[in-house]
C-alpha cells in the first residue's frame, strides 16, 4: 500500500508517486476514521492524566537506540524526586519492563502482539489499556516507552503531553532526512551513545543541521547511558516541563 499519513494541517493521505500501489478513497476514509477514533481516545487519556495531575512523555526511537537503558539511569536518577509511571510498549516479551523493575517505578506493559495484532506503535487505544493498572492518582511524570521504530510511533497521539525521540550517533546523519514524520514531530532529542563519539566516522554538526532542516525549533541533549553524560540534563527537562517534585 502507499505510504499513508497526516500532516500538521490535519488531513490524511497518501503519497504514491513511488509507489506500486494505487490507494482508492475508500481506504482512505477507512484510516482517516482509524485516526479520527485515535484522537478521540488520546484526547480522553489527556484528561483522565491531567484531572490526575500527571504529566506524561511519549519516548520514541528505533530499535537498538539505547531508550530502554537510558530510561532505567532516568529512574535511578529521578527516585525519590518525583513519583513515575511507565507505560512499556512492546510487540512480543517483557524483556525491557523487566530491565525497568526495581527502580521505584510503576509500570504497565502492553504486547501490541497480544490482541493488538502485533503493531509496530502504541496508539491511544493500546495506552488507555494501560492506564487502569497505574496509580495515577500517586505519581506525576508517566513515561510512555514507545514500539522502536521510526516511522509509525510520530503519527498516532496517544495522550502525550511532549515527544521526545531518542537518536543514536550510530543510526547515521542523514535520519532527520530520511524518516523528517518522527524528528519533526519531537519536542526534543536526546542524541544517544555520545560517548562512542571518538570511535565512528559521524559528523555531529552535519546531523545537527539536518535535524534543523526539519525541525528548526527542536531541543537537543547529547547523552550516554554508559557514561551518564546529559542524563541528568534531560532530568531536568523532564521537571521543568512539567513533572512535579514528589509529594511528600
Amino acid at each position: 500500500m502507499g505510504r499513508f499519513h497526516r500532516h500538521d494541517d490535519g488531513p490524511a493521505h497518501s503519497h504514491d508517486d513511488h509507489s506500486g500501489y494505487a490507494t482508492g478513497i475508500e481506504r482512505v476514509e477507512v484510516l482517516e476514521r482509524i485516526f479520527d477514533e485515535n484522537d478521540r481516545l488520546a484526547a480522553a487519556n489527556r484528561a483522565d492524566l491531567a484531572a490526575a495531575g500527571v504529566w506524561s512523555v511519549n519516548l520514541m526511537s528505533s530499535p537498538g537506540a539505547g531508550k530502554t537503558a537510558l530510561l532505567r539511569e532516568t529512574l535511578v536518577r529521578l527516585a525519590g524526586v518525583t513519583r513515575i509511571g511507565v507505560v512499556e510498549g512492546d510487540i512480543e516479551t517483557s524483556l525491557d519492563a523487566d530491565r525497568l523493575a526495581g527502580f521505584g517505578a510503576e509500570i504497565a506493559l502492553v504486547n501490541t502482539g497480544n490482541g493488538f495484532g502485533g503493531e509496530c506503535h502504541l496508539d491511544a487505544p493500546m495506552v488507555r489499556s494501560a492506564l487502569p493498572r497505574l496509580p495515577l492518582a500517586d505519581l506525576d511524570l508517566v513515561l510512555i516507552e514507545n514500539v522502536g521504530n521510526l516511522v509509525c510511533p510520530a503519527e498516532f497521539d496517544v495522550g502525550e503531553h511532549a515527544r521526545a525521540m531518542v537518536y543514536s550517533i550510530t543510526e547515521g546523519e542523514e535520519k532527520p532526512l530520511k524518516y523528517p514524520v518522527m524528528f519533526r514531530s519531537a519536542d526534543l532529542v536526546l542524541i544517544n551513545k555520545i560517548d562512542l563519539l571518538p570511535h565512528l566516522d559521524f559528523d555531529l554538526e552535519l546531523f545537527r543541521a539536518n535535524l534543523r532542516a526539519v525541525n528548526p525549533r527542536v531541543a537537543t541533549i547529547g547523552t550516554s547511558a554508559r557514561t551518564g553524560d546529559g542524563v541528568d540534563e534531560w532530568c531536568a527537562w523532564l521537571i521543568s516541563r512539567g513533572a512535579r517534585p514528589a509529594r511528600r
